[in-house]
């Protein structure tokens, strides 16, 4: 069996993509399980990526995000279950499945001694790209991602923003119908963050690409088409951010009181609903928020010190299904 790590190089032909997009998932993931001794990351995760998706894995750090992603990416071997790329195993069939993704890691993988050019180039050679194919590839590469003027700059003078456009060129140089991002925001401040969304949504209209990331950002995960949310290893909820966030149903009211835990056990038993402890604050579901608030300060004057309620977000959908929130 193929390693994962196998020499790149060796497996290449002349850079070009070997898988054919179709009619089947661009990444397929089934029933996917996988410990660090006695520590579940993944557990039987299974979930389909269509071609042309921007497809969010959406949960928090330690929730088992990372280790999907190199999994996918073919630098782990899962201990249970399967991962297609474009029908290509990651395990058996390594090779073609690597031609078919470009990967940006988390951490920079770019050389800040070197010109963007000459990142490229080295990336190239990898690829078994050289010469003037080499050359019309970089050209592309830093066109479709606005470089197409920075390409002599040396990399460690570029801002963090320019810098992830250069880790995008370099995963993009073989052309690969599938982007992965692990964290693509980390480090950018919001405006750089917003150039990055920009420039993925632009590959995805124009070019048709796959793109599948990994984040711990509610607004990211808002803006892809669909995700998928972690918790502990688990897939816990996936759809669109619209299609999970109308699933709770009615508003979500938030509640702050000087002894929220007897409040609580009040609530529940005077209106007969649900209430969660967050961040010593009350949580609960209602349809027609607006109304049913004036019972509640009603029935309880003087007990509520704030409350506050609004429409489902996806913090909500994450707080639902696991009892806490993205950043606990």
């Amino acid at each position: 069996m193929p390693g994962p790590l196998q020499d790149l190089e060796t497996e290449a032909h002349c850079g070009e993509s070997a898988v054919t997009p179709d009619a089947g998932p661009a990444v397929d993931v089934t029933h996917v399980e996988h410990r660090y001794g006695d520590r579940r990351a993944l557990g039987d995760v299974s979930f389909s990526v269509q071609p042309g998706e921007i497809f969010g894995l959406l949960g928090p750090n330690g929730g088992g995000k990372t280790t999907l992603f190199r999994i996918i990416s073919t630098l782990m071997l899962p201990e249970k279950g399967t991962v297609r790329v474009f029908g290509a195993d990651v395990v058996r069939e390594p090779a073609p499945a690597r031609r078919g993704m470009g990967v940006v890691f988390q951490a920079p993988a770019l050389d800040t001694r070197l010109t963007v050019i000459e990142n490229l180039r080295h990336q190239g050679h990898l690829y078994g790209l050289h010469g003037a194919n080499l050359s019309a590839r970089v050209r592309d590469a830093l066109t479709r991602v606005g470089l197409e003027d920075r390409g002599r700059d040396i990399v460690g003078r570029l801002s963090g923003g320019l810098q992830r456009r250069a880790e995008l060129a370099k995963a993009l140089l073989h052309r690969p119908p599938l982007l992965i991002l692990d964290e693509p925001s980390t480090g950018l401040d919001p405006a750089a963050r917003r150039e990055i969304w920009q420039h993925l949504q632009k590959l995805r209209e124009r070019d048709g690409t796959t793109i599948m990331l990994t984040t711990h950002l509610m607004d990211e995960g808002a803006s892809c088409d669909r995700v998928a949310i972690l918790h502990e290893g688990r897939l816990v909820a996936i759809g669109t951010p619209d299609a999970l966030t109308r699933a709770i149903g009615g508003d979500v009211i938030m509640i702050t009181a000087r002894d929220p835990a007897a409040l609580a056990e009040r609530i529940a038993r005077r209106f007969g609903v649900h209430v969660e402890m967050v961040d010593q604050r009350l949580r609960l579901e209602r349809e027609r928020a607006h109304e049913f608030i004036t019972d509640l300060v009603e029935t309880f004057p003087g007990e509520i010190d704030a409350i506050a309620f609004g429409k489902p977000t996806l913090e909500d959908v994450f707080v639902h299904h696991t009892g806490k929130r993205l950043t606990e």
